[in-house]
């Protein structure tokens, strides 16, 4: 098997020795390559760069760092200078004043999952994921299908820089399954679906096919949505506690409490991640841009480019609503997503806070003069009917 550059990717994992790069966590010509493009003397003291080692973030918790380097997997301290690792992130591994085998670079991101961090004000972004080529939007079929959270979902994968794949799960659950696939094929606007049952083994082909070798592949979904029974599915075996699902309100457990990578027998990765109950966009215009790209070309139809879609006339997005091309639903949801990064644009960029307030004062000062000259008519239409009934 090769890979885009003519590599054997067999003979370059038998040729890869400890000391080269994780090869059962996603290690491969690629990587090298990036690796090489950003080498060890940019972190490391000259003396120190011939001891560098080349590793992958597998886990973060509180206090430690799961990193997989060669053969071996390493618990270490969090790096003193190199930022902070996220699960999946490429590190050089070196010694430093911290000890002997410590992370002394984290390589920059081909990919990045992020979400705005979840309380209401806040304008920071909370990394998922690192160097991921596939996020799979898990949604099962015994509950419920939320429409907004989908779109939402599928608007951070697209922004991520990865491949966005919706997972059907628990398909054998329910004889509602095609309508559901339905509904998302109709949903995901031009994302693949691949429809997986665990439980009997039926889709996980499929869902392999979709992983370029040795790529990464990040699961999201809400608590009990099958991750970790379609894990087990992947690897083979139980690697992932499974838990019960609420039948009242379709919660479950989260039986998965970080986010870590899991080898898979095909020689990719798999990220799990706890149950997401939010997904807070961040900086996701170009998500955006592709979740909804059948209204952007709308709007672009319009007669004047700076319409608002409310009342003008030759609106193109209010036409579309009218007659049923554009679902109302798929633009509230549109608007608001717009709403939300234009208010967080604001809280992290001075000029475009400006912007808003000389739009804001604008439409206060049209507002006040259109109220002034409102109540100067009706005086004036007083004193005109006052006017005629004296002469009477």
């Amino acid at each position: 098997m090769n890979n885009s550059s003519g590599i054997s990717l067999d003979s370059f994992a038998a040729s890869t020795t400890g000391h080269d790069g994780p090869v059962a966590y996603g290690y491969s010509p690629a990587v090298a390559a990036h690796f090489d493009a950003d080498p060890a003397e940019h972190h490391a003291r000259e003396e120190l760069v011939m001891q560098s080692e080349r590793g992958r973030v597998v886990r973060v918790d509180r206090s430690l760092v799961l990193v997989a380097v060669g053969s071996e997997l390493l618990h270490l301290p969090y790096p003193l200078d190199a930022g902070v690792p996220v699960t999946g992130d490429w590190v050089w591994i070196g010694p430093n004043r911290a000890g002997p085998r410590q992370i002394t670079g984290i390589l920059p991101r081909r990919s990045e999952l992020s979400r705005k961090r979840a309380f209401e004000d806040s304008s920071e972004a909370q990394v998922l994921a690192a160097n991921m080529d596939v996020v799979g939007v898990v949604v099962p079929v015994d509950r419920p299908l939320t429409h907004n959270r989908l779109e939402r979902t599928l608007v951070a994968a697209w922004d991520s820089g990865a491949v966005p794949l919706v997972i059907i799960t628990k398909a054998d659950l329910a004889d509602i399954a095609d309508d559901v696939v339905g509904k998302v094929i109709l949903q995901a606007a031009g994302v693949e679906v691949v429809t997986t049952s665990a439980e009997n083994g039926d889709g996980i082909d499929a869902l392999l096919a979709h992983l370029p070798p040795h790529g990464t592949l990040v699961l999201l979904g809400p608590s009990g949505a099958g991750k970790s029974t379609l894990i087990n599915a992947l690897v083979g075996r139980e690697v992932q506690h499974t838990g019960e699902v609420r039948s009242g309100d379709f919660k479950g457990k989260h039986t998965t409490t970080s986010r870590e990578l899991v080898p898979l027998p095909n020689g990719a990765v798999l990220m799990d991640t706890p149950g997401v109950r939010g997904f807070g966009l961040f900086d996701a215009d170009e998500g955006l841009t592709e979740m909804f790209s059948d209204v952007e070309v709308l709007a672009g139809l319009c007669r004047f480019t700076d319409c608002a879609h409310q009342s003008e006339p030759g609106c193109a997005v209010q036409a579309a609503l009218a007659d049923g091309t554009l679902e109302e639903r798929r633009w509230l949801s549109y608007e608001k997503m717009q709403r939300e990064l234009a208010a967080l644009a604001r809280r992290t960029d001075a000029a475009a806070r400006r912007a808003y307030q000389r739009e804001w004062h604008q439409k206060v000062v049209v507002a006040g003069k259109s109220q002034r000259s409102a109540e100067r008519d009706h005086s004036e239409r007083q004193e005109e009917q006052r006017t005629k009934r004296k002469r009477r």
